[in-house]
């Protein structure tokens, strides 16, 4: 499947949504039409329909049109963004939006819902890393031959409210898939032996981590700086969502407004999920700690068992003072462990700050697998020069960790193990083995999905179009 980046794709989408059923919808069918399609549009059941001129549709999808405009400016994003024109085809790029447009429709048919809130606060999130980028909205505007902001924003929001309805589609139709440790071993034996795959070089590391404490002051100043904000937010009716992007420091969330949807078992530290659960649909937390600093949460919608909240985090500063002490400790520490007096293990579960990792004799776990290997070719490239010079079981000297989310802290490290490149085993590989199970029984689940509501829905290609070679039967051949 033909991979698009999700960044602002300013696709001219002038239709949005049909009301009736496809077939009366068009009036002149798709197949027939060049340069101009005739669309008839129902304002509502009781008022007769009235024609619009859409130039250059490509396809229809459900109640979604593809003009031939649409494929013209994703291409030139897509270059403007560096992919060559030679890995993208102008036939690939429609039956990718086909499919976009599919997913789509089938949510709204499915009752998939996306939060306008949510749908606005990532577009608020793409305007100002593009006011940041560009430097003013006017910049911004005169980039996408825009006349005013206010349709900017209207665009973007039909862009993104379709991408996001897309994506949920694509996750309600994989999320519930399991495999069997019987569907590995199978997938595993189907593999020819000359076809199997090879895994690269692999470490296992572990480390101790020191992290200092910020002062009560710099506490204090951020629990004031959230109260104020939580006052707006109460008395002023400030945007939540606007003061996460402006002031939250959690990454993971900031650019959409602090949101997230979560039940009992996300996995978020207990005295998050305490808070999110003790509120009501509307109420701003007090400041509250957790081993990420200091946030407030609002409650905006309670789905069962599920709610969508949105917070502000912030982390208070820690001087140069206590991280020269936390590195010194962990010189110290070091010390010890080359001493004999303790063991790597011994020293992580007794000094390490890492509540993770210090139980398991300071291990780390690779976050695609959870397996205790870390491939070489797929490492991060920071986490990767932290330990390309140690040789197995030598300690590196501290390491500053600069973390958006968790601040500042130091750490020292050791290669507890390393695995050659190798052609793929079962039991030694079988968590990798798994996932490659797993990914390609999701992949025929997606393909069967495909294939069963292409057969169902209304699509109509142009004439001009229908010469493509497109992955799925869009022409219903």
């Amino acid at each position: 499947m033909l991979k698009i980046k999700n960044t602002i794709t300013l696709l001219v989408v002038l239709f949005v949504g049909i009301l009736n059923a496809q077939e009366e919808v068009i009036e002149t069918p798709v197949e027939e039409v060049s340069d101009v399609a005739v669309v008839a549009v129902a304002a509502d059941s009781l008022k007769p329909f009235k024609k619009i001129k859409l130039d250059g549709v490509a396809a229809v999808v459900g109640d979604y049109l593809i003009l031939e405009s649409d494929i013209d400016k994703t291409l030139i994003d897509l270059r403007n963004q560096g992919v060559s024109a030679d890995d993208v085809s102008r036939c690939g790029l429609l039956g990718k939006l086909m499919e976009d447009r599919l997913y789509a429709h089938q949510a709204v048919q499915d009752s998939i819902l996306v939060a306008d809130d949510e749908v606005n606060a990532t577009s608020d999130a793409q305007i100002q890393q593009l006011v940041s980028r560009v430097g003013s909205m006017e910049k911004v505007l005169s980039f996408y031959k825009k006349t005013d902001e206010e349709s900017f924003r209207e665009e973007l929001y039909k862009i993104n409210k379709l991408r996001m309805l897309s994506e949920r589609m694509q996750r309600s139709i994989v999320e519930e898939i399991e495999i069997t440790p019987e569907e590995v071993r199978q997938f595993y034996n189907k593999i020819p032996e000359d076809q199997r795959p090879v895994f690269g070089s692999e470490l296992e590391i572990a480390q101790i981590v020191k992290k200092p404490v910020a002062p009560e002051e710099e506490k204090q100043k951020v629990i004031d700086r959230l109260n104020r904000i939580r006052e707006d937010i109460l008395e002023k009716g400030s945007s939540f969502s606007i003061k996460a992007i402006l002031n939250s420091e959690d990454p993971g969330s900031k650019q959409n407004g602090g949101f997230y949807k979560i039940d009992k078992q996300t996995g978020f530290v207990k005295e998050f999920k305490d808070v999110a659960f003790s509120l009501n649909v509307g109420e701003v937390s007090e400041p509250f700690e957790t081993t990420f600093g200091y946030h407030i949460i609002t409650v905006e919608k309670i789905l069962g068992q599920e709610r969508e909240i949105r917070h502000i985090l912030m982390i208070p500063k820690v001087p140069q003072s206590a991280l020269d002490e936390a590195k010194q400790e962990l010189d110290t520490i070091r010390n010890q462990i080359i001493s004999g007096k303790y063991t790597f293990a011994q020293a992580a579960l007794n000094f390490s700050d890492q509540k993770e990792t210090k139980f398991d004799g300071g291990q780390l776990r690779n976050p695609a697998d959870y397996s205790a290997r870390f491939e070489l070719t797929n490492m991060d490239p920071t986490f990767y020069n932290q330990i390309r010079n140690l040789k197995d079981n030598e300690i590196s000297q501290p390491i500053l960790e600069e973390d958006p989310r968790e601040g500042a802290s130091f750490k020292i490290m050791k290669i507890t193990n390393r695995h050659d490149e190798h052609v793929a085993d079962f039991s030694k590989d079988y968590i990798k083995i798994q996932e490659l199970a797993k990914t390609q029984k999701q992949a025929d689940a997606i393909a069967k999905w495909m294939a069963e509501h292409i057969e169902e829905t209304y699509i109509s290609v142009n004439e001009t179009n229908k010469g493509c070679e497109f992955a799925n039967n869009w022409i219903k051949e």
